[in-house]
């Protein structure tokens, strides 16, 4: 056996795992979070519900990974150049106005991973450690430039600014007539300075 064997292996584990995790993004983007199953998933990829476990811990655990994967292709795809987080947040409020599989996947995760025991639980709240911390620098240097009044706390606008992703992405699941980018729109206007 040469020393090559096990990084060949662990290469095609970690492009089953891959597949897997595409397969999901996609099927529950498709059906939607209530309307798609770990048995579709596996079905996808050619495997059984077993063996898609196999990869992961826990049906839990391949959403957490769902939603990870979907944060790195929202950042990869909708980030404009130049752009910071505030940007991204709010090109991403636009675009999950077009996938509401993923939207119910997420909002489900957050309220289900509350609990300490939950297998998102680390994942979500390192999520929004992360997201309030980079709005919060965004907000720093948008008030350095002029773009945002002064006056506000910066951490306290990154709140405020997931709270309001957060919250319009529930009240859209509810009624998807709520226009989620121009309600998110009226929330920077309120903290952008006069005039800019």
């Amino acid at each position: 056996m040469t020393s090559d064997a096990p990084i060949r292996r662990y290469a095609k584990g970690d492009a089953k795992r891959r597949e897997i995790l595409e397969a999901a993004l996609r099927v529950i983007a498709e059906r939607g979070y209530r309307n798609s199953s770990l048995q579709e998933i596996a079905d996808a990829v050619g495997l059984t519900k077993a063996g898609v476990l196999h990869y992961f811990d826990s049906r839990e655990d391949l959403l957490k990974e769902v939603l990870r994967e979907r944060d790195a292709a929202d950042a990869a795809h909708l980030l404009p150049p130049g752009g910071d987080s505030l940007s991204l947040l709010t090109a991403t409020v636009q675009y999950n106005q077009t996938v509401p599989g993923l939207v119910q996947l997420y909002s489900r995760l957050v309220v289900e991973s509350e609990a300490a025991e939950h297998p998102g639980h680390a994942y979500i709240g390192e999520r929004y450690a992360d997201i309030v911390a980079n709005l919060a620098d965004a907000v720093r240097q948008r008030q350095g430039a002029g773009e945002v009044r002064g006056d506000i706390d910066p951490e306290a606008a990154a709140r405020l600014l997931v709270a309001m992703s957060d919250g319009l992405q529930l009240q859209w699941m509810h009624d998807p007539g709520v226009d989620m980018s121009a309600a998110f729109g009226t929330m920077l206007s309120l903290l952008a300075t006069p005039g800019s």
